[in-house]
């Protein structure tokens, strides 16, 4: 018997079964396109998301079918994109991504006093990533779209619906909607009201990890898997892969490295504080019971990375295809060794925390005539780091104090990075055996929704350390005085930077 997670993410979707011990026996992984159809707009067309997530799902399941069959199914995902659906199930329209910032003016009208009140509610600050507000641009900019959706589904809850029929979300995905009474774990009628939505348009929801629903017959043979196979869905990303790399416990936290760069930490209690409200550092449900987590993350940074793959980097991406190997290996690898001696700001879209400014603008800043190619392509792994490193402070300045970090994601498999990280963060960084640890914990939550054990102590024993990264004295020590120009940077060009917004839109 073994235990499949799924992993919904913002540029392609994952599938790795493991047995009950934890051990990985295969993975599948399929990447969609992000689409821009006007200046501010960044859409997933939520066919092709469930097309994807079918194959890779049937394709892992297939590779196990005759030696572990597959029992359950968790699925995790990125959070705030939701998908209008039909009663018949089709998709009515693209989901908006995190990055979208359409939604900017209603976040803008929003009265002081509703902004408190929405943060008394929900644990989370006003921005235009949330569902609250991408429903209010979707009420009045499409309002067939908005008046013909039988449900709003997050992607964790439309791929379950696909494989079900049932509709169900639980507590993390919920609260990242700025719907949901964090307090209460319920739907908000309070905020429903005011949008105009009746409740009865969204997913019920339950605690992570249930399985609500079985894999329908008729498709259950078209991927490779039984009728009786259980679905679970399991939450947002970030708490499921801390869960997944063992980092679900206070002073310790996941340091997601994939498209979204995330630190996501964990308290045993609710923490709503000026200080959080200030950081814009929002409070919420965990996916284990009676914890509670936070996240600390730059939207954009994993997509810096791609731009710099598909835009900067050809001649690296065509040897890396030569060699059969990523095109970040080889990009990565073609970095300067030193610390660079330009700077860049990885806000290449709306930023998240602490800013959440939705008019962020790249920077590369410190550009001379000997500035050579392998400096930028440092400067790139330098300033999405440095990035992080910002709101690690604010965490510790806000109670969250961390001596664990443990990096999971497609960033976590480059050691050079990894140093990197560790020398600019000045904190050990430790690297985990399966690198994609959201899969894992969306695995452990729908093993412990069938009762197979404890969500938590499989956690523990599934995962797997292999390398503590030691900050380097010497290069923290130049970092430093990077890290202080760097945080100079954003607030000296912040009107040069609204005035560029504007002229984008003309």
């Amino acid at each position: 018997m073994s235990l499949m997670g799924v992993d919904v993410g913002t540029t392609g979707v994952k599938a790795a079964v493991f047995d009950e011990s934890g051990r990985l026996l295969c993975t599948a992984y399929e990447e969609y396109p992000l689409l821009f159809p006007f200046p501010g707009a960044s859409e997933l067309n939520s066919r092709h998301v469930i097309e994807a997530a079918c194959r890779v799902i049937g394709k892992s399941a297939g590779d196990v079918r005759s030696s572990d069959p597959v029992a359950g199914i968790g699925i995790a995902s990125q959070g705030e994109a939701f998908t209008p659906i039909a009663r018949d199930g089709a998709a009515l329209g693209n989901a908006m991504t995190s990055s979208d910032g359409r939604a900017e003016p209603y976040v803008r009208a929003c009265e002081q006093d509703w902004a408190r009140r929405l943060y008394e509610i929900t644990g989370h600050t006003r921005y235009p990533m949330y569902s609250l507000f991408k429903l209010m641009w979707l009420k009045e900019h499409q309002p067939q779209i908005w008046s013909g959706a039988w449900k709003f589904l997050f992607f964790q809850d439309l791929i379950a619906f696909v494989l079900t029929g049932e509709t169900a979300t639980e507590y993390s995905m919920a609260a990242r909607s700025m719907l949901f009474d964090v307090d209460k774990k319920q739907w908000s009628v309070e905020i429903l009201d005011r949008l105009g939505l009746g409740v009865e348009r969204l997913p019920e929801v339950v605690s992570s990890g249930t399985v609500f629903g079985q894999v329908k017959s008729d498709l259950a043979s078209k991927l490779n898997l039984g009728s009786d196979v259980g679905v679970a869905v399991c939450g947002h990303d970030q708490p499921v892969g801390a869960l997944g790399c063992g980092a679900a416990a206070p002073g310790c936290a996941a340091y997601s490295i994939g498209t979204v760069k995330c630190i996501c930490p964990s308290a045993d209690r609710l923490i709503l504080s000026r200080e959080l409200m200030a950081a814009n550092l929002a409070s919420y449900p965990h996916v284990l019971p009676d914890a509670y987590t936070t996240v600390a993350f730059n939207i954009t940074g994993g997509s810096v990375l791609k731009w710099v793959r598909d835009s900067f980097a050809t001649e690296e991406a065509a040897e890396a295809e030569r060699r059969g190997v990523s095109p970040y290996e080889v990009i990565i690898a073609a970095a300067s060794s030193e610390p660079a001696k330009v700077i860049l700001l990885p806000h290449f879209g709306p930023t998240g925390t602490p800013h959440f400014d939705s008019e962020g603008a790249g920077v590369l800043f410190g550009l001379t005539l000997s500035t050579t190619r392998a400096e930028v392509l440092r400067a790139v792994l330098e300033g999405i780091t440095f990035e992080m490193r910002l709101n690690l402070n604010i965490l510790a300045e806000s109670g969250f104090i961390l001596s664990d970090l443990r990096a999971v994601g497609g960033g976590a498999r480059s050691e050079t990075w990894m140093q990197i990280k560790a020398d600019i963060l000045q904190m050990p960084l430790t690297t985990m055996q399966v690198a994609e640890a959201t899969c894992m914990g969306a695995a452990v939550l729908a093993g412990s929704g069938l009762g197979l054990f404890d969500a938590k102590q499989a956690s523990q024993k599934w995962a797997a350390p292999i390398r503590t990264f030691e900050p380097d004295s010497g290069k923290s020590s130049l970092y430093e005085d990077r890290f202080a120009i760097y945080k100079e940077l954003y607030n000296s060009l912040g009107a040069a930077r609204h005035k560029l917004h504007e002229l984008k839109g003309r």
